[in-house]
């Protein structure tokens, strides 16, 4: 970890992104926004049990990510089905076309970058960047056009 300019950061792999990011979300207070291209079924029910106390509590959950329809033909029926269970806790999910971006943003304050598709992978070689600033997170928000989301949401 290191602070540049007010904000604290790390890296993470594939092997040690999971215990931070679970640790992360499960202290959210208000809001967690996923953009995430893929989505695979057993991923989404790792994150399931996670997902359902934070709606539970009132967070604002947010996913981005592609159509079902833009997956390849046997992960397309997964991705329908992650999807389904998720809009049944309540999470909205937002379909963008060609989407490649990785990333969350935890309550407007700590969010991730990288290559890491958070809703998708098992076993790849990723990394995923964590930063801890709220101006920093607020700016990302409005760069990738998902802050309206949470305004409405509030």
């Amino acid at each position: 970890m290191f602070n540049y300019r007010g904000s604290i950061s790390g890296l993470y792999d594939q092997n040690t992104f999971d215990g931070q990011f679970l640790k992360d979300i499960a202290r959210a207070r208000s809001s967690l926004v996923i953009e995430s291209p893929f989505i695979r079924l057993g991923r989404v029910e790792q994150l399931l049990s996670v997902i359902a106390k934070l709606r539970r509590r009132g967070v604002t959950v947010i996913i981005n990510t592609r159509s079902p329809k833009e997956h390849d033909n046997v992960y397309e029926t997964q991705a329908e089905e992650a999807i389904e269970m998720l809009q049944n806790l309540g999470v909205t999910v937002l379909f963008t076309v060609k989407h490649h971006r990785k990333l969350a943003v935890i309550d407007g304050e700590v969010f991730y970058e990288g290559s890491l598709n958070i809703l998708s992978y098992y076993d790849s070689c990723e990394i995923m960047r964590r930063t801890v600033s709220p101006s920093e997170a607020e700016v990302l928000l409005r760069f990738i056009g998902l802050q309206k989301y949470l305004t409405k949401a509030s």
